[in-house]
């Protein structure tokens, strides 16, 4: 059984989908992060860096136990245990790779800036909105290009990379882009929304999302609390 420490975020998510899509027996273990739930000892022995989501494997590899934190390591992990999602050829492989390290490294990061200064930023600091939002724009464009010649973002198959980017896309109304300005994005969308794993997956803790950013929530996430060694 693969326990799963997460919440309703676009990290969370991924592995949601991941989990859905391949069929494999888990369990949600509700991470509050704006009640700080993550700087539990327990979480924090399995994810040091404070961050969900994080899985407990207890049929990992050789049958051993395994634990694992950074959500795109989790897809891989989930990728090599059932032999989905990833192509085995070394070329196809890779074309999904470097589109998974795309989210990683430029998607996740700059679209949470964005909905950071644009929504959660105590002070609207109108370079900062600008910036960030520009460069969600640019984002979108390098994902409409790629699916101008590609049906899916990380090749001809569905993959972990399209599930990795697809829930970083779900608030592009947070992000000050118009969907609608992407056209081969939007189809794409709207076909990965219409997965009915996708849907389970995008459900998992749905009902214990909080729109709204409390005192508490707002320290708990940016505040000083989170620069404390734990």
């Amino acid at each position: 059984m693969i326990e799963v420490y997460s919440w309703p975020t676009p990290n969370g998510h991924k592995v949601h989908i991941m989990l859905e899509e391949c069929g494999l027996p888990y369990r949600v273990i509700p991470v509050d992060i704006g009640a700080g739930a993550q700087f539990e000892p327990a979480f924090l022995a399995i994810s040091p860096n404070n961050k969900i989501p994080a899985i407990q494997d207890s049929e990992g590899p050789d049958g051993r136990p395994i634990s694992l934190f950074e959500s795109g390591a989790i897809l891989l992990y989930l990728a090599g245990k059932t032999g989905r999602f990833l192509p085995a050829d070394t070329a196809g492989k890779y074309e999904v790779l470097q589109w998974l390290m795309f989210q990683m490294g430029s998607v996740g990061p700059m679209l949470g800036q964005a909905h950071h200064f644009r929504i959660y930023a105590p002070e609207k600091i109108a370079y900062a909105i600008e910036r960030y939002s520009k460069e969600a724009q640019r984002l979108y464009g390098v994902i409409d290009k790629r699916l101008a010649m590609s049906r899916y973002i990380g090749g001809p198959a569905y993959s972990i990379a399209d599930m990795a980017i697809f829930p970083w896309l779900r608030s592009w109304k947070n992000q000050g882009v118009q969907m609608s300005d992407y056209p081969h994005l939007k189809g794409w969308f709207d076909e990965i929304a219409a997965r009915p794993a996708v849907q389970r997956g995008v459900a998992v803790l749905e009902t214990q999302r909080k729109p709204l950013m409390d005192d508490k929530a707002r320290e708990m996430l940016f505040g000083d609390t989170q620069y404390r060694r734990h």
